[in-house]
Formats: structure tokens, C-alpha cells, sequence
């Protein structure tokens, strides 16, 4: 499973992250078995890959693409004096 492991940094907002926390919390109480956040966010995104045709999938990945868009044009900008 974790054959070719590779770190990544992943950056969430806290209602994502307490989200992901929530279901680790009920998917150890139904597996009876200890589910840390990581394997949740794991299972997230494998369960979401397979469905990279999915309207919803698309309309997130846009919208937190023009998200950082959005960022990065604005800290571009040059900030007025007096503001």
C-alpha cells in the first residue's frame, strides 16, 4: 500500500480538517479499529480520483483553482500608501 511513499504538505481550512476528524471519530467507532486522519484524508483522495469525471469533483477543483488565482493575483498588486 505504501509501497512509494512521497511527503506532500497539504494545507486545509480548519472546517475541511475537523470535517476529515469527524469521520476518522466514527469510522473508529464502526471499525472498531484505531483510523488515524491521515488514512481518512488518504481515502479521500483515492475515493475522490476515481471519480475525476464527477461534475461535483470538477466544480470543487475550479473553484479552489480560481481561489489561488484570486490570491495570487492580489498579493501581485502594489499596495496604496495610506491603506
Amino acid at each position: 500500500m505504501l509501497d512509494g511513499k512521497t511527503r506532500v504538505l497539504l494545507i486545509l481550512s480548519r472546517d475541511v480538517l475537523d470535517r476529515a476528524r469527524v469521520l476518522a471519530g466514527k469510522a473508529t467507532i464502526t471499525l472498531k479499529l484505531p483510523v488515524s486522519l491521515q488514512i481518512v484524508l488518504r481515502a479521500l483522495i483515492e475515493e475522490g480520483l476515481k471519480r475525476d469525471d464527477h461534475p461535483a469533483l470538477f466544480a470543487n477543483v475550479e473553484g479552489q483553482a480560481k481561489a489561488v488565482r484570486h490570491k495570487r493575483s492580489m498579493a501581485r498588486r502594489p499596495r496604496r500608501r495610506g491603506k
